[in-house]
């Protein structure tokens, strides 16, 4: 296993320093000057020059990206000079954010699909499964934006029992009660489409199963169906469960950005948004790159799980 991990490492690495070198070539091409958005239309030359040297705006493109990797190596993340204050501090409080909203969000979703998934294997009622099918386009098809207005309308407005956003008062332990008030529309309105590939996959992966031989004949031993799915199709179909649940955590995290603007949740998406919008080039490379570490970790981690619940991969992995 140990081997099948190192195997692994050196292409992570190369992603994220290829990552990095767009990231930053990217951003030297975006149209407008730094320096000019800072200073401000009425600001000299020398305001401007003053400024360009401060941000290291004057140095050689190479040098620039040298110096920027070798802080981010050094975890010196620089300072934000529009939203202000330190970038280490603001990525760090709205990653707090973004971690509590997306762990509901997948947790939700991990349990939207296997219940979903089960009872269409378990119970294969024609009516049932256009139901699940029905919901699962419908989650794919709408994009967040139009599921976390709807929920707003329907939840905060017409039938105003939930807040229609913010962050619970006091922090997430003072209050669970509350805390989980908050959460569920901005973590239903992510968790949706998620829930939907979730279900799609592993519901075909059960059925595969159980047209398995060992199936069919503990069917004919008596074995009930609901020990067979739950018991041992189950089991079997992990692992593809676990490729596409990787994916989709991507996925999920790429979505935050919109719902937490709907939501008026401060995480890393709502601050992305403020650096896009205000200029501040300096924290959008560092979330962009934040955001393709936490997609490679997740991918990792996915095959690491992924090899050790089916030891062929991890053999042909070391072959």
């Amino acid at each position: 296993m140990i081997r099948y991990i190192a195997g692994r490492l050196p292409s992570a690495v190369v992603v994220l320093f290829l990552a990095s070198i767009l990231i930053f070539s990217v951003m030297r091409l975006v149209p407008g000057d730094p320096a000019l958005a800072l200073a401000g239309p009425d600001a000299t030359p020398e305001a401007i020059a003053a400024i360009r040297h401060s941000l290291g705006l004057d140095k050689s493109i190479p040098a620039q990206y040298l110096t920027w990797i070798g802080d981010v190596l050094t975890l010196d993340l620089g300072r934000s000079f529009v939203l202000g204050g330190q970038i280490s501090d603001l990525v760090l409080a709205g990653l707090g954010n973004t971690a509590v909203l997306a762990g509901s969000a997948l947790l939700l979703a991990v349990v939207l699909s296997l219940v979903l998934s089960v009872a269409v294997v378990v119970w294969p009622k024609k009516w049932l499964t256009s139901v699940v099918n029905l919901l699962n386009t419908l989650s794919v098809a709408l994009p967040n934006f139009v599921t976390g207005v709807l929920l707003v309308l329907v939840f905060a407005v017409l039938i105003p029992v939930l807040p229609s956003g913010g962050v619970p008062p006091g922090g997430y332990l003072a209050r669970p009660d509350i805390t989980f008030q908050y959460l569920l529309l901005p973590s239903l309105c992510l968790a949706l489409p998620v829930a939907a590939a979730l279900t799609r996959f592993l519901s075909e992966a059960l059925r595969t199963e159980m047209a398995q031989q060992y199936v069919i004949t503990a069917r004919a031993a008596g074995v009930p169906r609901w020990n067979l799915v739950t018991r041992s199709a189950l089991r079997n179909a992990l692992p593809t469960m676990l490729t596409v649940l990787g994916i989709q955590t991507g996925h999920l995290l790429g979505g935050a950005v919109l719902v937490e603007a709907i939501f008026a949740w401060p995480g890393i998406g709502q601050l992305m948004e403020q650096g896009i919008g205000r200029r501040d080039y300096p924290v959008v490379q560092v979330l962009l790159l934040l955001s393709v570490t936490i997609f490679v970790l997740i991918q990792l981690l996915t095959d690491i799980v992924h090899a050790y619940l089916d030891p062929r991969i991890r053999i042909g992995g070391q072959q």
